[in-house]
């Protein structure tokens, strides 16, 4: 299940990728859209869309001539999903280590 993860957080470690997915939260928008909002050219832009449309947190959508980029909600609450089986293991885990103790 984590092994899942790895690629995902690997694509949200960079800063701007990350800033990137929280501006298409605010909807769909193009690479040069992204470009006019951050301080890197539209061809950084599209790789790092490129990244995140590779682990399936965004997809592309041909709007005309344009092409728009939008997060993959279903991905993004996939992953929330993992994270959260997670933390209940580890609360688990704490639990029966505390009633343990509790027991010395």
């Amino acid at each position: 299940m984590t092994q899942a993860l790895v690629p995902v957080f690997a694509a949200l470690g960079d800063e701007t990728r990350w800033s990137i997915l929280v501006a298409l939260g605010e909807g769909a928008a193009s690479a040069s859209a992204l470009a006019a909002r951050f301080p890197v050219s539209r061809q950084a832009i599209a790789k790092h869309l490129s990244v995140l449309a590779e682990v399936g947190l965004v997809e592309s959508v041909r709007v005309g001539r344009e092409v728009r980029y939008r997060v993959v909600g279903s991905e993004l609450s996939a992953t929330a999903r993992r994270l959260d089986a997670i933390g209940r293991e580890w609360e688990g885990r704490l639990a029966r280590i505390k009633e343990i103790a509790e027991g010395l």
